[in-house]
């Protein structure tokens, strides 16, 4: 009994632990389809922070830094940390656009945390 007393322990801490996600971006200062176009040829998704009460920031992060993380499930329901111009911004995703059929991320929507 105490076995499965200890399983009972270790299952609740593994819940509790949830990973922690940082992305690399820059502010983006070209907007536009001919744009975006232009960074996913690069390798890049453009993206957008927004919440209430605060501007938008438009971002550029590498294809690479979220392609394996946003496999997780936790990805979509944990803060996520942006590191952008040497400050880290808490961030939650809100919305991803992915391609129709290649394994590719088009565009992700974050929300202030």
């Amino acid at each position: 009994m105490v076995e499965n007393r200890d399983f009972i322990i270790l299952l609740f801490l593994l819940s509790e632990f949830t990973m922690s996600y940082t992305i690399a971006a820059e502010v983006r200062t070209e907007i536009g389809k001919g744009s975006s176009r232009r960074l996913r040829h690069a390798s890049k998704v453009p993206g957008v922070i927004y919440g209430p009460g605060k501007e938008a920031i438009s971002i550029v992060f590498e294809h690479k830094d979220i392609i394996n993380i946003q496999e997780n499930q936790d990805f979509y329901t944990s803060e996520l940390t942006i590191a952008l111009e040497g400050k880290d911004v808490k961030v939650r995703v809100q919305d991803m656009q992915r391609h129709a059929f290649k394994p590719m991320i088009e565009h992700v929507d974050f929300k202030f945390a």
